[in-house]
């Protein structure tokens, strides 16, 4: 058991509760889920992906959308030579199949660290109602690499545009087998308005969100 496991189970026997990682504790979590009343959201009626592209540019995120897979790294490269940004950067490790030397990019599979200004990422789920991407971190997919880097690409497929951020997390009750160690959402460029109520990006983490849309 590792050093997190022992932590969680410690606090789940100091609050009278059983293993976390049993059948009959799942179980009893799903079926809670499942009776939980779901609030009003709003209809939307517009096809997803539209509704995601407007949001996201709402929240001063750029997209660009591209047929395939076999696009993306020259639609990546293309951005960065418009904002003249470097051509080299971290990706996650999830994404390093695809071939982003053969478009003059130099991406290394791993997390990000303080010298990186560019950081490429898929996400695990785009979210129309806001123009949101919900990240889930991993070995495969560390969180650094949105956070970190002054200029975040993220990579979305367009069968992972759902509607509401409920959606996500139902998407994420049936695709995961536990949770993560954290569940992100990033909604445009990191901001604040705390001095005098000026918006400055950039202020926590990326001030550039770039997404690719495929398919």
């Amino acid at each position: 058991m590792s050093a997190r496991e022992q932590i969680l189970e410690r606090i789940r026997r100091g609050l009278g509760r059983g293993a976390g990682g049993s059948r009959a504790a799942q179980e009893q979590l799903t079926t809670y889920l499942r009776r939980h009343p779901r609030g009003p959201l709003p209809e939307i009626s517009e096809d997803l992906v539209a509704r995601f592209h407007t949001r996201a540019q709402a929240l001063a995120s750029s997209c660009e959308k591209v047929a395939g897979w076999d696009r993306v790294a020259e639609s990546v490269g293309r951005y960065l030579e418009s904002q003249r940004l470097p051509r080299r950067g971290c990706v996650w490790p999830a994404l390093a199949g695809i071939d982003w030397k053969r478009a003059g990019l130099e991406f290394e599979a791993r997390a990000a660290h303080g010298g990186d200004l560019v950081g490429v990422t898929g996400a695990f789920c785009a979210i129309a109602e806001t123009g949101s991407l919900m990240m889930a971190s991993g070995a495969d997919t560390p969180a650094s690499v949105s956070l970190l880097p002054e200029t975040h690409i993220a990579v979305v497929p367009v069968a992972r545009v759902v509607a509401h951020m409920e959606d996500g997390w139902d998407l994420a009750r049936t695709e995961w087998g536990e949770l993560p160690r954290a569940v992100n959402f990033i909604s445009g460029p990191s901001r604040t308005a705390d001095i005098e109520q000026t918006v400055v990006l950039g202020a926590h983490g990326p001030y550039r969100v770039h997404i690719v849309l495929v398919g």
